[in-house]
């Protein structure tokens, strides 16, 4: 539990550009951090404001105006605990998804559930498989209780490597975890290989899918891996209300599975990890096309202004279908993170293959002019 403890500080003073102590620097080997990132904030810079905040994936639009609203309205139950409220959003979750409300878990944002599960999963013993660089949380979680994470690098476009995720499963492996859209990358597998890929594998070994960044696709795109869990497969589905709803801040996500599945990893879940705002912003959110198509169109545009201007200079990066694009640094990731910082935009690190990668979240079209011209002067 310390060590989760301590990954949340460093995850919570990274995307605040805030500064790490030493003692803080001796834990950040439980976090997805990079050397660079662990050199710069090892070091306790003293930093502007982050005015531009780049590292965190945000949605620079939310919350929208309906969710705003239900928020204010919501304000008179602040006194209640939110029992009901959550039995009668998992409802109207369940409604929206076809499934039945047994099926749904509420939780504080998908990382909470995420965290839930690695726990649940890992109890059993063994492994958890995933491509990688991937999301991480689950299963760092899952080896604080000392469950093995066996990783199959993406190829060489970035892209998660499904068959050779496959080719890797072993007998004690317990959960196989896949992103799609994927972050840090950005990319996105045909949703044909991902739904034969679920199909074979929840046969032999639960499929755990995180879709934070499915709702980035245009409608006609986004194919989720729910439709297994409603055939009764070894599927869990992980959503969140943090990015295209831009309620990061709110904490509030779900996940779909099987009732026993969701018995399972109830039993790892805090009891009332959600607030009477969170669950009235997300359901005014819910259904709220209009923001998602605005929030989806403007950040395909701030996106282009990053990946012109990356294709103009020759920098390689993953073909981005979400709102984050990642890139080959060249080099002195550290030194562009300090120098970003000191200018108060905030940026990643990522480490793979012996690379540094700068993982750029999109902001607003003018945040996105803003960080290509201070990159340009330091590149």
């Amino acid at each position: 539990m310390n060590a989760r403890r301590e990954w949340l500080k460093t995850t919570l003073a990274l995307a605040a550009g805030l500064p790490l102590g030493a003692g803080m620097a001796n834990q950040l080997m439980a976090a997805p951090m990079s050397e660079a990132e662990k050199n710069f904030f090892g070091r306790s810079p003293l930093l502007p404001p982050m005015k531009i905040r780049l590292g965190s994936n945000e949605n620079p639009y939310g919350p929208s105006e309906k969710a705003r609203q239900a928020i204010q309205q919501a304000l008179s139950e602040g006194n209640r605990y939110p029992f009901q409220v959550v039995n009668d959003f998992k409802e109207t979750l369940a409604a929206h998804e076809g499934v039945t409300a047994d099926h749904i878990l509420v939780g504080a944002g998908s990382g909470d559930l995420l965290c839930a599960t690695g726990a649940a999963f890992s109890l059993e013993g063994g492994r958890i498989l995933s491509g990688f660089p991937t999301f991480p949380m689950l299963m760092n979680y899952a080896e604080v209780f000392k469950t093995t994470w066996d990783k199959v690098n993406v190829n060489d476009e970035l892209v998660y490597d499904y068959e050779a995720v496959a080719g890797q499963i072993k007998p004690d492996t317990r959960l196989v975890f896949i992103c799609n859209p994927n972050n840090p990358t950005g990319t996105l597998v045909n949703p044909g290989v991902v739904k034969s890929f679920t199909e074979e594998v929840s046969k032999k070994v639960t499929v755990f899918s995180d879709e934070a960044y499915l709702e980035f696709l245009q409608p006609s795109q986004q194919v989720s891996m729910i439709d297994f869990v409603k055939k009764g497969a070894n599927v869990i589905v992980s959503r969140t209300f943090s990015k295209i709803h831009g309620l990061a801040g709110l904490r509030i996500g779900y996940i779909v599975a099987k009732p026993d599945i969701i018995r399972k990893i109830q039993r790892n879940h805090p009891g009332i990890p959600n607030n009477q705002l969170a669950i009235a912003a997300a359901k005014a959110s819910l259904g709220d096309k209009d923001f998602m198509d605005m929030s989806r169109r403007k950040n395909a545009e701030a996106r282009k202004i990053l990946t012109d201007y990356l294709d103009k200079k020759g920098y390689f990066y993953g073909k981005s279908h979400t709102n984050f694009v990642m890139f080959d640094s060249k080099s002195d990731a550290q030194g562009k993170l300090s120098q970003l910082a000191q200018q108060g935009i905030a940026i990643r690190v990522w480490d793979y293959k012996g690379m540094q990668w700068l993982r750029v979240s999109v902001g607003t079209s003018e945040e996105m002019k803003a960080f290509v011209k201070a990159f340009d002067q330091i590149a």
